[in-house]
């Protein structure tokens, strides 16, 4: 218990904690707002450069919504993980934090320019 208590009182932790929920919260308003915006029966799920003239491939709003619980998923499982390694080592927490950051911004990007393709 004293160990939690340490995690939740470091400044640093608590940083990337709110810059995950903040990027989960953004990359959620980001993908519904264009999915709303651009309310049509079929997205550009896929991207294939080697292919030549079909590179671009064609899915649901389903594709996106994965996209969504993607990064949800990445939140829960990398704040699950740094609170476990935090008694072992502190640096490893804020390196597992950092990658969920990194991973989230991924996410965004990806998804953002797969929907503005549209």
């Amino acid at each position: 218990m004293p160990s939690t208590h340490k995690f939740f009182q470091d400044k640093i932790i608590l940083l990337l904690i709110g810059l995950n929920f903040f990027l989960v919260c953004a990359t959620v308003f980001v993908i519904t707002s264009r999915i709303i915006a651009n309310s049509g029966s079929s997205y550009i799920s896929q991207y294939r450069g080697d292919v030549g003239i079909g590179a671009f491939t064609t899915g649901s709003i389903l594709n996106f919504i994965y996209f969504i619980i993607f990064a949800i998923l990445v939140v829960a499982f990398h704040f699950s993980l740094s609170l476990k390694t935090y008694p072992i080592r502190r640096q490893l927490s804020v390196v597992i934090l950092l990658m969920s950051v990194f991973l989230l911004v991924i996410t965004m990007i990806v998804s953002n320019s797969l929907l503005v393709l549209r």
